[in-house]
């Protein structure tokens, strides 16, 4: 593969490609230019990915602040689809991470679709982020291909910039999984999840699909089914003080989220 090179954006026109990168990637509108412009210049940060010059990938985040401590929210990364499996978004957000630590912040947040294992993946495995609150329907109705038509749930991540990575070494143990998936398909609630003390026990497992859009395309009802589902999942273990720690990738059709306290 050729040489990718990440560096900041730092110019209107490198902000102007920033956008035809997103309309390709989400097919819709792009972030307007003035307010990306405005991000960069107040302390948020604007990253591209370039082969020979040409943009295929960028990272927008601006600056946040809760009322105690300042951070960096990580609102898009997006990546041509010809290069989603190149690894590139890892070193993006490790690039991000490096900047943001030399500006001062001690954390970077952002959300993402729980039902997208990719992204858990990358979020929870890779970067060693931990996913610490769970918003039903976040974003109301969305258009783009990826949202359209079904509530948009997010896990909102938290990655502290000042820890080290936990070596992480869970073994799937099906006696504490919450939620897997039937001979149809269909994702099913274990009796697990009726019976377990979520004061008492420490880790928990629940299935998403490996590939979420593609049911999407192919059982639109299904697809749904799985949002519900996992939605009384994820809002258990949240309210029960559990954070999503990892993603072990099982057998073809499903991988499995790691809860722990």
């Amino acid at each position: 593969m050729e040489k990718i090179e990440i560096r900041s954006l730092t110019t209107l026109e490198e902000l102007k490609h920033m956008q035809e990168v997103e309309a390709e990637v989400w097919q819709m509108a792009p972030t307007p230019l003035h307010q990306t412009f405005t991000a960069l210049n107040n302390g948020g940060i604007l990253l591209g990915a370039f082969r020979d010059e040409k943009m295929i990938g960028f990272l927008y985040s601006f600056a946040g602040f809760d009322g105690k401590i300042p951070y960096v929210c990580s609102h898009m990364l997006g990546i041509l689809p010809a290069y989603q499996t190149s690894g590139i978004g890892v070193k993006m957000k490790q690039k991000q991470a490096k900047i943001a630590r030399e500006k001062g912040y001690p954390m970077l947040t952002w959300t993402f679709d729980p039902l997208e294992s990719r992204n858990a993946y990358l979020n929870l495995h890779k970067l060693g982020a931990r996913g610490v609150i769970y918003k039903p329907n976040y974003y109301g109705s969305m258009h783009d291909d990826l949202n359209q038509g079904l509530p948009t749930d997010r896990i909102h991540i938290r990655w502290d910039l000042h820890q080290t990575k936990e070596d992480l070494s869970f073994t799937f143990d099906p006696e504490q999984l919450l939620l897997g998936q039937d001979e149809a398909g269909s994702p099913a609630i274990t009796e697990a999840f009726h019976t377990s003390d979520f004061r008492k026990s420490d880790v928990f497992f629940m299935a998403i699909p490996a590939t979420f859009q593609a049911i999407k395309q192919t059982d639109f009802q299904l697809a749904k089914k799985w949002r519900m589902e996992t939605r009384k999942v994820f809002l258990t273990l949240f309210e029960h003080g559990f954070q999503a720690k990892d993603l072990i990738r099982g057998e073809r059709s499903v991988h499995y989220y790691v809860f722990a306290k």
